[in-house]
């Protein structure tokens, strides 16, 4: 939702009437994400995609019936192999799609979500998928929604909060903790806000999107291969800021598409960052010079960062791990530093070596072997099993039993 959030605003603020279709559960080689949504207006007008185009059509109807209806749906999207052009994924894959009609004003929950995605303030959206009573049946939570962030929560499960009192501070505890570590998924839980399975009669299912700033990428370095690394690592959707302390080669002109050049010691630097960086933070150190990068990896090493990767040839690397053993460094430590930076593709320019780099930062957060897909015939996504939050989140291909629109 949030790649489409301007439009949502938008139309919000209009008051036009809209459904957003969100792909809430993913099985197999299936193309999106949880999360890739698709929404609909009252004039039929489309933003955004689930599926990439196989069951695109089929969501636009969803969309189309729930504005009329206003009533929200979950429905599932799965491979036919009758056929090839019936509604499903010739992936292979199955999607659950949760389709939710959007009245502005109706929800207050739901227009605070909008707004804090718009605005990009940390939210967690939490939205019922499924539970008793359906939508619009007695006591019905489905379809209900909170907007939960670090310090506030707008919108209720039920318009009887002694009801459901229990559940939605379990529910709030949950996706806060979800949106502090910036992970979507799926909380199965009872009334009484206790962990359950999703087969157990009265369990409800809460779909959490947490909506966080992009994550951050230091480059340290200012080279003629950091530039490449910048431009490939604000593809992938980084934020990205180059840092060298020599101020004639740290300069906007050099690095146009960065978000920040910084002129200060590598080191220092990441001190004043603390507060800033994560597990996402991906740290890519291209000065190999030793006394750039020795007081900088003996910081980063011991920091909770997604990625630490240094450039230099394997003598500099021997050179540059005996330093840092010296520096108090253990094994455990210098087992998380990638150097020399990147994969094996025989790459030689600036541009090779940015996809080098990529595609390691990228193996590594989603569990890839670095094979060639046709080497094996495992699955595509590795990290699909990973998806599930940590603690009581179902995992994205588990979860209630949708409608099946195509199996």
């Amino acid at each position: 939702m949030q790649d489409i959030a301007e439009q949502l605003r938008a139309w919000h603020a209009s008051g036009r009437r809209f459904a957003v279709a969100t792909v809430v559960g993913v099985s197999g080689s299936a193309p999106r994400d949880p999360g890739a949504a698709l929404a609909v207006d009252a004039d039929g007008e489309a933003v955004g995609s689930v599926s990439g185009g196989c069951v695109e059509g089929a969501v636009y109807e969803l969309c189309r019936a729930a504005i009329t209806s206003g009533e929200p749906v979950l429905e599932r999207f799965g491979y036919s192999d009758e056929d090839a052009f019936a509604v499903g994924l010739t992936c292979g894959g199955v999607l659950d799609v949760f389709v939710q009609p959007v009245v502005p004003g109706a929800d207050a929950g739901l227009d605070a979500g909008i707004t804090h995605i718009a605005a990009g303030t940390p939210v967690a959206l939490v939205r019922v998928i499924a539970g008793p009573g359906g939508p619009g049946g007695p006591g019905g939570l489905v379809g209900a929604t909170l907007a939960v962030t670090a310090d506030g929560v707008t919108g209720a499960l039920s318009p009887v909060p002694s009801t459901v009192g229990g559940l939605e501070r379990a529910v709030v505890v949950r996706a806060r903790a979800m949106l502090e570590a910036g992970r979507t998924g799926r909380l199965v839980l009872g009334l009484d806000g206790r962990p359950c399975d999703d087969r157990r009669q009265g369990s409800v299912t809460c779909f959490v999107e947490s909506y966080v700033p992009a994550p951050r990428m230091l480059v340290f370095g200012a080279i003629d291969f950091a530039a490449a690394v910048v431009r490939i690592g604000r593809f992938l959707g980084y934020h990205v800021t180059v840092c060298d302390a020599r101020p004639v080669f740290a300069t906007a002109r050099r690095f146009p598409e960065a978000d920040e050049v910084v002129v200060d010691w590598p080191h220092r630097y990441l001190d004043s960052q603390l507060g800033r960086i994560d597990g996402r933070t991906v740290l890519c150190v291209l000065t190999h010079d030793a006394k750039f990068d020795i007081p900088l990896l003996e910081r980063a090493l011991r920091l909770p960062v997604g990625y630490v990767g240094s450039m230099g040839s394997r003598r500099t690397h021997r050179d540059r791990v005996a330093r840092l053993r010296e520096a108090g460094l253990g094994e455990a430590e210098l087992a998380r530093l990638r150097s020399p930076i990147g994969l094996d593709l025989g790459a030689r320019t600036p541009e090779e070596t940015a996809v080098s780099v990529a595609a390691e930062i990228v193996a590594h957060r989603r569990g890839g072997s670095c094979l060639p897909l046709s080497a094996s015939d495992g699955p595509i996504h590795h990290d699909l099993p990973r998806a599930a939050t940590e603690g009581d989140a179902e995992g994205t291909a588990s979860g209630p039993n949708p409608r099946t629109h195509a199996a």
